[in-house]
């Protein structure tokens, strides 16, 4: 938006014209966040202390209380993903007693094959559409805990309606694993469907501490981002390297008041 305003005296000839520039405020909108929990047999693969599927429960509820202390508008519901997608909670709602109680109710399965995010999908986008009714934006964050099977979609890729995001918990690479693939096909699968832009990150340490540190970074809202390669948070806090005493000038020459 501009405008130009001309300023002067009278009817004098000399007419100074300046320029404001005006920006349109930004409409950052509350967000519905749809969290959907791998619970692969993999998903209870021991960390330390606690398997992944625990330590996913607890950096949820981190995330959760951290993102109403932002904003109490956000809200949240929860899908569980084995073969394919289901619910878990279907209302969103900005309770973190609900919350509490979804995690609760998580458990693993005792057997899945390939899984295919094609319902994962529908849901987020018939969502999608009933949270722009009510000028909200819808976001789905993925945790994935397979190291064995690619993922698969069939979904049109000029339907963005969302953003993903994906948490990947995996094994080191061996003859049975393939976490380079399952990783690629991840981020291949996010480009295709997310709307605004989408953060993945990945860890094969067993450490929840890891987890959280991800986690939290996926606080920033989607409207505010900037691109993935750019993030330079949580910086590391290094040892401060010890104070060098100025050397004695004519200018900061102690003076004795004795």
């Amino acid at each position: 938006m501009e405008e130009q305003r001309v300023e002067g005296e009278g009817s004098s000839k000399d007419t100074r014209t300046s320029t404001i520039f005006k920006l349109p405020p930004l409409q950052i909108d509350n967000e519905d966040i749809l969290f959907c929990i791998d619970i692969d047999p993999q998903s209870m693969l021991q960390m330390k202390g606690l398997t992944r599927l625990d330590a996913i429960k607890q950096a949820i509820l981190l995330f959760v209380n951290a993102k109403l202390t932002i904003n109490p508008q956000h809200r949240f519901a929860f899908a569980t993903l084995s073969d394919s997608a289901s619910w878990l909670k279907k209302e969103f709602s900005s309770e973190v007693e609900s919350t509490i109680a979804a995690m609760r109710e998580l458990s693993a399965t005792t057997s899945s094959s390939q899984p295919d995010l094609t319902t994962l999908f529908q849901l987020a986008a018939h969502e999608a559409k009933k949270s722009s009714t009510q000028g909200r934006i819808l976001r789905v964050i993925l945790f994935y805990c397979r190291s064995t099977g690619r993922p698969q979609h069939q979904w049109p890729e000029n339907q963005r309606l969302f953003t993903l995001d994906i948490m990947y918990l995996h094994d080191k690479p061996g003859p049975d694993n393939c976490p380079q693939e399952v990783y690629d096909t991840l981020v291949d699968t996010l480009e295709h469907v997310t709307d605004y832009e989408g953060y993945i990150f990945e860890s094969g340490h067993a450490s929840a501490r890891i987890l959280f540190r991800h986690v939290l970074v996926l606080l920033s809202h989607p409207q505010q981002r900037c691109i993935q390669e750019y993030i330079n948070i949580p910086k590391l806090l290094a040892k401060k390297a010890p104070l060098v005493e100025p050397m004695a000038t004519e200018d900061n020459f102690p003076v004795s008041t004795q």
